[in-house]
């Protein structure tokens, strides 16, 4: 009896013993403490680092020792402003910020379509941009050249009835004009596109698919491009960008990371009809010779050189028809020796064309062909006076041609 009494004393002080054990040590003043997960940098940091809006935490409640989310633990970057953007963002918004109010929407009407109810005018629309107080207001001149009216709706919402300034053609520009409060107009600021690299970041600015004041970005791709606008004629130094352009983009403003206008959006390669990834844009050095002139005059004054024909050949243009007393033929080019001869009353007439000049340059630039040649002399204003070198007799002849 006194060993079964010893055997149930000896079971219960076990019992004990290991449900003290189960419990833990009893924490009391400098004794040991439970031990905490180690806290990472970024959660030492998170409460001056973490924007408000990445405080939300999706953890199991009651289990602090967990990730709260994917960022919770990593330190952002120094590069964030004030603000939460990075650099590329931060430039991008300035841009857009600054320029979208200079940006309009130009809704044209033009010819018309026949529909159930007789005869109904068709629209169209690209963009344009705001170049003055006054209301000046460039775009491409395919947006507005066939417009029987034309509507320029600025980014507060405004709608206004425009008028036709100035168009030049060749060059896929024209001005046209609205009535509106000088405080409504905020006009852009132009840089030289002189001094544009290829591989430069540029936004473009527009109404593509009549969705207003959208932004796209993109680099430039290439520069001196050769945009055909009729058989004849092209332009020249077009800066060719992987911006997306797409219809309704035509008019609006091509910018440099400073927020300034580097050149017009004008056309895409493509054959949807959508973008491809190759847009082109007038460069805004021509902008700036061809605006004054439109909005001085109504279209841009080309100086005359006095040559109203050339032929392609070989050896470069060679000269057809010179304007009798016309600047060419004052400073001595040559064109066709034409001889008369008479038999009875009746007069033949013969053109000897290896007497004829064979323009070859202009200014020391080489030109062979038509294009090249009318693009050179028409960068220069009435009263310059230019070089054209010439092959005469199998010699190049340089000839100093005072343009009117």
């Amino acid at each position: 009896m006194k060993n079964a009494a010893l055997c149930f004393c000896s079971a219960c002080l076990g019992a004990c013993f290991v449900l003290w054990l189960q419990s833990g040590p009893t924490i009391v003043s400098g004794a040991l403490e439970p031990v905490q997960p180690p806290k990472s940098r970024a959660s030492a940091q998170q409460g001056s680092q973490r924007r408000p809006d990445q405080s939300v935490s999706y953890g199991t409640a009651g289990n602090e020792s967990q990730i709260g989310d994917a960022l919770s633990d990593v330190l952002p970057p120094s590069v964030y402003g004030p603000d939460g953007f990075g650099p590329d963002e931060a430039v991008s918004a300035y841009v857009y910020e600054a320029n979208s109010r200079s940006v309009t929407n130009i809704a044209t009407r033009i010819g018309s379509a026949r529909g159930l109810f007789g005869e109904n005018p068709t629209s169209d629309s690209g963009s344009g941009f705001v170049l003055d107080r006054d209301g000046h207001i460039l775009t491409n001149n395919h947006v507005v050249e066939q417009a029987q009216r034309i509507l320029v709706t600025l980014a507060n919402g405004q709608e206004f009835e425009a008028e036709r300034v100035g168009a030049d053609p060749i060059n896929d520009m024209a001005v046209v004009r609205i009535k509106a409060p000088p405080e409504m107009l905020v006009p852009v600021r132009f840089a030289d596109s002189s001094n544009l690299k290829v591989g430069m970041k540029v936004f473009a600015i527009g109404n593509p698919f009549g969705l207003q004041s959208s932004m796209t970005t993109g680099i430039i791709s290439s520069l001196d491009r050769t945009l055909p606008v009729t058989l004849a004629r092209s332009i020249k130094s077009v800066i060719q960008i992987d911006a997306a352009i797409n219809p309704g983009n035509s008019g609006g403003p091509l910018l440099n990371s400073h927020g300034e206008v580097i050149g017009i959006n004008t056309a895409i390669a493509s054959k949807t009809g959508q973008n491809s990834g190759i847009g082109f844009a007038i460069p805004s050095n021509l902008v700036a010779r061809v605006v004054p002139e439109l909005i001085e005059h109504g279209r841009f004054i080309r100086p005359e050189f006095g040559i109203d024909e050339v032929a392609r050949t070989e050896q470069g243009l060679r000269i057809e028809t010179l304007v009798n007393d016309g600047p060419a033929a004052k400073a001595g080019l040559r064109g066709p020796e034409i001889r008369r001869t008479r038999r009875g009353f009746v007069t033949f007439e013969t053109r000897d064309v290896s007497r004829a000049d064979i323009i070859v340059g202009v200014n020391g630039k080489k030109t062979l062909k038509p294009d090249e040649f009318l693009s050179e002399v028409e960068s220069h204003r009435p009263g310059d006076r230019i070089s054209i070198e010439v092959l005469r007799d199998g010699a190049v002849v340089s000839v100093q041609v005072l343009l009117q």
